[in-house]
């Protein structure tokens, strides 16, 4: 699954900087490539005993084309003006999906695909994500806010954030639950287990720093508490789960 995302990013990664390298700089702001695209090392580990890299090199963007955008893990097309920003049809690259390892009779968990609605607000007093998705894989939802300011300290720019994400409980039974089925085939020796809603709160610090001309740095961290309809998983072995990145993007400006 990683090496097919990278592929896809690095597709979508060249297309972007094609994008900015050739775009017509009189009366079509509208159509220019803005903000930082580059590379990053991913680093998510894993809730669960698995299979699997918890580093991966990928594609990184927060870039905009036109209508177009990139975050990170979240893509979309800009709907309609609203407040200091816009609605928008967004989709988010999960890497939730895993391959459980040390078990009897557990089937694969295949990663979530979730779409739905978004808005990002970028005010004076910082910006405010605010995204709903529904996910075809699990029939469940999830729904995250979150608020990051931005604070300059010579010639690094910090970025503290706060926010939380709530999956409601199809979403986690299809991450974390244990069928009947599922029981039996381990012999009975990992219990049923049937979860409800998640409400996990998170804390981030991203730290940006300039390089050299249009390129930088940018070392992010976030720490996410996980609480007990996750935590109480007989497939879950951490309370919480801290990742994060390290980019080398060029600026479009």
């Amino acid at each position: 699954m990683a090496k097919k995302i990278a592929a896809i990013g690095l597709g979508l990664l060249c297309c972007l900087i094609a994008r900015g390298q050739s775009a017509s700089p009189i009366g079509e702001d509208k159509y220019q490539l803005k903000g930082d695209v580059g590379l990053a090392f991913y680093r998510t580990p894993a809730i669960t005993r698995t299979s699997g890299d918890s580093t991966v090199l990928l594609p990184y963007a927060f870039a905009e084309y036109g209508n177009f955008f990139a975050r990170v893990d979240t893509f979309g097309w800009k709907l309609l003006p609203l407040g200091a920003g816009n609605v928008e049809l967004s989709a988010r690259v999960s890497f939730e999906g895993y391959q459980p390892v040390g078990y009897t009779g557990i089937q694969n968990r295949s990663t979530p695909l979730p779409v739905g609605l978004s808005t990002y607000q970028e005010t004076p007093y910082g910006a405010f994500f605010v995204h709903g998705f529904y996910d075809a894989n699990s029939g469940g939802t999830l729904l995250d806010a979150s608020y990051a300011a931005e604070l300059k300290l010579g010639g690094i720019t910090i970025y503290p954030q706060l926010g939380f994400e709530r999956r409601s409980a199809s979403y986690i039974r299809h991450l974390y639950g244990v069928s009947p089925a599922e029981n039996a085939a381990s012999g009975f020796s990992v219990p049923v287990y049937k979860p409800g809603t998640s409400i996990s709160p998170n804390l981030g610090l991203a730290i940006e720093y300039p390089v050299m001309k249009d390129y930088s740095l940018t070392l992010q961290v976030r720490k996410r508490w996980l609480d007990s309809s996750i935590t109480d998983s007989p497939l879950v072995t951490r309370k919480s789960q801290m990742s994060g990145f390290l980019s080398l993007t060029h600026g479009f400006k």
